[in-house]
């Protein structure tokens, strides 16, 4: 009998030694959100890296961050160490100066494409610069030099901003010991290190809830005004704004959406969740997704659209004419 058991014992050993030998590397295989990191707006203020464009008649400001790379060093150093140290930590890294080269190189092609009046593509230079990186969070850091006698310190501020909706979904700010050290990179890791893994811990639970629940972007569907339907005519059983309602269901996380806006001429839907991957696993962006609706709506339909992106996080769908 004794004998039965301690066989029982050594078998039940063995099955839970297998899975926890299976559990382990799927659990530390866990995806990462793709970061990159970028100094605050405050900062480039500060340090006057602004840049101005037009936006619809309106005259914007906004970072500079290919003159801050090439006149100060101090930020490429501070880049540097953030990078390193978030690396470490198993967080797949965009490089700003990198994800610059390649916006440039695609800007010129763009330059040569315009519509049918000879306008061009009309695109804020920073959404812009997220739509080439194609990162999840951008990773904003402010930092300031204190100096005490012989001794200096650093305070900072670290922000995590959802790329595609710009909400700030983690944070950790502080000063670090006065060091007779003179090396920038030295004092920020010194700094920074105390704090980092609660605020990677923020970053991570983030894109859990993200990966679980789908990635939040919206969409507005508008009719151009020669069109000869609008969103509350009939096709077949249903009206149009039903028609897309229900795809909405069925090609969001969950079903979860929100429909702020409903009238004849548009419709808008807020925290909208599309899934982060396909079932190839391949990323699925706010841009990819909504030409899925494009494509439904020709082809059941025989509904043209027209597709329009304003950031990474929110596209337009104008129906009756590309």
């Amino acid at each position: 009998m004794k004998s039965f058991e301690l066989s029982k014992l050594k078998a039940l050993t063995i099955i839970t030694g297998i899975f926890f030998l299976c559990y382990e590397p799927a659990y530390s295989q866990a995806r990462k959100p793709t970061l990159m990191v970028v100094p605050s707006d405050v900062w480039c203020n500060q340090h006057g890296y602004l840049m101005e464009f037009d936006n619809q008649g309106v005259t914007e400001r906004v970072p500079d961050y290919q003159r801050a790379l090439q006149e100060n060093p101090n930020l490429l150093m501070v880049i540097s160490k953030l990078n390193e140290l978030m690396a470490d930590r198993g967080f797949p890294l965009k490089d700003l100066e990198s994800s610059l080269r390649s916006l440039k190189m695609q800007s010129a092609e763009d330059n040569m494409l315009t519509n049918d009046s000879g306008g061009q593509l009309a695109e804020s230079p920073i959404d812009a610069l997220k739509r080439v990186a194609q990162a999840d969070i951008w990773m904003q850091v402010t930092w300031t030099l204190n100096q005490q006698g012989p001794k200096r310190s650093i305070s900072y501020v670290l922000r995590g901003l959802d790329a595609y909706t710009n909400k700030q979904i983690a944070g950790a700010s502080g000063t670090g010991k006065p060091s007779f050290s003179v090396e920038l990179p030295v004092l920020l890791e010194e700094a920074v290190v105390a704090h980092l893994d609660k605020f990677n811990k923020q970053l991570q639970n983030y894109f859990d809830d993200m990966f679980a629940k789908g990635r939040e972007v919206a969409l507005r569907v508008r009719v151009w005004n020669n069109w000869d339907h609008d969103l509350e005519d009939y096709f077949g059983d249903e009206d149009l704004s039903e028609i897309i309602e229900d795809w909405m269901y069925d090609n969001t996380k969950q079903g979860r959406f929100s429909t702020t806006i409903a009238t004849e001429n548009q419709m808008f839907f807020e925290q909208v969740r599309i899934p982060l991957f396909d079932d190839r696993d391949r990323a699925i962006d706010t841009r990819r997704w909504a030409r899925d609706l494009q494509k439904f709506l020709r082809k059941k339909y025989a509904i043209e659209a027209k597709l329009m992106m304003k950031g990474l996080g929110q596209a337009q769908l104008v129906l009756g004419e590309r």
